[in-house]
């Protein structure tokens, strides 16, 4: 059974760096396409930043690009998330996502397995 556990979110200033992370477990990570989803309150889950199987092809959402890096390990089937120069419109639940073979939009679907997800809150 896939699972997909968020940490490193928090509250943060507006300039400031978090890392996410996400341990997945029940599979390999190295067959799955892995990504960064956000989610604010009444808005639709949005696709952050995404990677392929083997780590070496990423797509990533206008907004962060040049501020996120996404990574992964496939040794310790983790995916990473860096953050840094946050903005207040960063603000959201951030969400882990797999899915099975080669996909690098930065759209949801319904194969996709979720985390429960983590709190990132940035301030002016």
């Amino acid at each position: 059974q896939v699972e997909l556990v968020e940490s490193g979110g928090g509250s943060v200033q507006a300039g400031g760096s978090l890392r996410l992370s996400c341990v997945a477990s029940g599979y390999s990570m190295s067959l799955y396409s892995m990504g960064w989803f956000r989610q604010n309150q009444g808005d639709e889950r949005a696709g952050v930043a995404v990677i392929d199987p083997s780590g070496n092809s990423t797509n990533y959402a206008e907004a962060v690009k040049g501020r996120f890096t996404i990574s992964k390990d496939n040794a310790k089937n983790t995916l990473y998330l860096h953050m840094n120069n946050l903005k207040t419109e960063d603000t959201a639940v951030y969400y882990c996502a797999a899915i099975r073979g080669y996909w690098l939009e930065l759209v949801p679907k319904q194969s996709h397995y979720w985390g429960q997800g983590t709190q990132v809150t940035v301030s002016s």
